[in-house]
C-alpha cells in the first residue's frame, strides 16, 4: 500500500534540544567533545574597545562557524552563512539557538582582519600542543613536504614586475644628467643576456608565479610548507611563503619549531628530493637526525665530463679530475668553493675535448659546502637500503596525503582571499580542522576526560598523561586517521 503524507509541518513546538536531532556519529558533535575554545577571548580582548561601541560577535562563536565551514568544505563567509541558516548542526556547532540571528558574512572578514594571522596561529598551535598530550604525536619521525596554494587572481592581472624599477632607474639618470653608459659595450666587457622581467599580479603581490612541474604551466600562487608526524598523521607545523620560494632553505626552521612544540629531538626526517641539498644533509648529520631523503639525480645531458668523475679531497681541499691532476681552490662563492685547474695543464690534456668547453681555457668545478654527507647521502641510496625505502614509502602517504585531504575535502586547492596573511589564516584552520579530526577518530567515546586537559595545556611543556598514551597507542593501528567532512 503506498503511503501518504502532507508537505505542511502542523506541529509548532519541538521538545528537546537541536543536539537531539544531530547524529552521534556527526563530524561536528565529535568534534565538539574535543574543542575547548574559553581562553580565546582572553587572547582577543586587546583587540576590542573596554567600554565603547555596540557588543561584537563571541570569538569562540565566531571561530566556531569558520571550523564549521571548513569541516564541510565551505570556504567562503557567503555560503557559510546561507548553509547555517537551514544547518541545525552548525547552528548547534557555534552556539545559536533555531529562533536566533546570525551574524552577517561580512562579520567574518572585520574578524579576521582585526585578529591578524598571528592569533589563528595559536588556534592551530593549541590543536597541535592537544595532539600531543593526547599521545597522538610521538617526534621522533617527522615528514616534510611543500605544496602551492593557486592564488586568487585572474591572468589578466598579471603585469612586469620589472616596470617600476625601470622608471625610477630612469628618474635618476635624467637627475643626474649624465648618459647611461651600457656594461655590455665596454671593452674587454662581455655581453650580457639580460634577464626577463618577472610577472606579478596588480591584485595581490604576493603571489609569485610557480610550478610544481616543468609539466606545467607556471601559475601565480602561494607555498604551504607542512611538518606531519608519523604516528597519527598529525600536523605539527605548518607556514606559508611565497610561491617562488625554496622549501629546501627552510628545512632546519621547520624542524627547530617542531622539537619547540613536541619538546624532544627529531630522531628521522623524510622529505623529497628538493630538500637534497649538501647543506641539508650536512645539517641533519649535525644535528644527529637520520635524513630519509633521495639525492637528486645528476644531469647527464651536457657534452663535457659531469662533475662526478671529479673526486674530493676534503681532508687536503683539493680536487682531483678524470686526468690524474689537481684543481685548487680559487674563489669562494655563495654556498660553496670553486675549484679551477691550470691553464697550461688544462691546455695539453688529452680529455680537453670532452672536458671543457670550447669557448673556456680552464675546467672548473663547485663543491657546495657539506659536500661529503651529499657523498655519503648518494651512497647509502645508491646501495638500497630496505628501511630506508619503508620511511620514504610512509612519506608519499603520510604528508602528501594530507596536503590531498586539504585540497579535496577543505577547499584548500586555491585562495579564499587575497594577500599573504589571509592565506595564512586559510591554511591554520585548515590544518586546524585536520587535527581535530585525528583527535576525534582516535579518542571518540571522552567526552569529559577532554576539557580540563585542554585548559591545563601548554605548548612550551606539553602535559603527558601516560593513561591517554596507553589509550592511544592501543587503537593507533585499528583506528582510521580521517574521517568524512560531512
Amino acid at each position: 500500500m503506498i503511503g501518504r503524507r502532507g508537505r505542511l509541518q502542523p506541529t509548532l513546538f519541538i521538545p528537546g534540544s537541536i543536539e537531539d536531532f544531530i547524529p552521534e556519529d556527526h563530524i561536528l558533535k565529535r568534534v565538539d567533545r574535543v574543542l575547548e575554545l574559553s581562553w580565546l577571548r582572553d587572547e582577543v580582548a586587546g583587540c576590542y574597545c573596554e567600554d565603547n561601541g555596540r557588543p561584537g560577535i563571541a570569538p569562540q562563536a565566531a571561530v566556531r562557524l569558520m571550523l564549521a565551514g571548513f569541516f564541510q568544505g565551505i570556504v567562503h563567509d557567503r555560503k557559510l552563512m546561507r548553509e547555517a541558516r537551514v544547518n541545525m548542526a552548525i547552528r548547534w556547532f557555534a552556539g545559536y539557538a533555531l529562533d536566533e540571528p546570525l551574524p552577517d558574512h561580512s562579520s567574518l572578514t572585520r574578524i579576521r582582519q582585526r585578529w591578524g594571522a598571528e592569533r589563528f596561529k595559536r588556534i592551530f598551535d593549541r590543536t597541535v600542543g592537544a595532539c600531543i598530550a593526547a599521545g597522538l604525536v610521538s617526534g621522533e619521525t617527522v615528514h616534510v613536504d611543500a605544496t602551492l596554494i593557486r592564488a586568487d587572481v585572474s591572468w589578466e592581472s598579471l603585469t612586469a614586475a620589472h616596470v617600476d624599477a625601470t622608471i625610477e632607474a630612469n628618474r635618476i639618470e635624467e637627475d643626474d644628467g649624465a648618459e647611461p653608459e651600457n656594461d655590455c659595450n665596454r671593452p674587454g666587457r662581455p655581453r650580457t643576456k639580460e634577464k626577463q622581467p618577472k610577472k606579478r599580479s596588480a591584485t595581490d603581490p604576493d603571489a609569485t608565479l610557480t610550478t610544481s612541474s616543468k609539466k606545467f604551466r607556471m601559475e601565480p600562487s602561494y607555498k604551504q610548507h607542512t611538518a606531519v608526524d608519523d604516528a597519527a598523521g598529525v600536523i605539527v607545523d605548518v607556514t606559508v611563503t611565497t610561491g617562488e620560494a625554496s622549501e629546501g632553505e627552510r628545512l632546519m626552521e621547520t624542524l627547530d619549531r617542531v622539537e619547540q612544540n613536541t619538546g624532544k629531538p627529531v630522531e628521522r626526517v623524510t622529505a623529497d628530493a628538493a630538500y637534497a641539498s649538501a647543506a641539508n644533509y650536512s645539517a641533519l648529520e649535525e644535528r644527529a637526525t637520520q635524513a630519509v631523503i633521495p639525492p637528486q639525480k645528476v644531469s647527464r645531458a651536457k657534452k663535457s665530463l659531469p662533475a662526478s668523475r671529479f673526486k674530493y679531497d676534503a681532508l687536503n681541499e683539493r680536487v682531483r679530475c678524470p686526468a690524474g691532476k689537481t684543481m685548487t681552490r680559487r674563489s669562494r662563492a655563495a654556498h660553496g668553493w670553486v675549484y679551477r685547474g691550470e691553464a697550461r695543464t688544462c691546455g695539453a690534456c688529452p680529455l680537453r675535448a670532452h672536458c671543457v668547453s670550447s669557448s673556456a681555457k680552464v675546467r672548473t668545478i663547485f663543491i657546495a659546502d657539506g659536500h661529503t654527507a651529499l657523498l655519503r647521502a648518494r651512497r647509502r641510496f645508491a646501495r638500497g637500503d630496505p628501511d630506508t625505502d619503508r620511511w620514504y614509502a610512509r612519506h608519499r602517504w603520510k604528508v602528501e596525503g594530507v596536503h590531498g585531504e586539504a585540497k579535496t575535502q577543505h577547499g584548500l586547492r586555491r585562495a579564499v582571499r587575497r594577500g599573504i596573511d589571509n592565506v595564512a589564516i586559510q591554511v591554520y584552520l585548515t590544518a586546524a580542522v585536520i587535527n581535530l579530526k585525528r583527535l576525534a577518530a582516535f579518542l571518540p567515546s571522552l567526552k569529559g576526560f577532554m576539557t580540563p586537559l585542554f585548559r591545563g595545556l601548554s605548548f612550551i611543556s606539553p602535559i603527558y598523561d601516560p593513561a591517554f598514551r596507553r589509550f592511544s597507542n592501543k587503537h593507533l593501528a585499528k583506528r582510521r586517521i580521517s574521517l568524512s567532512p560531512t
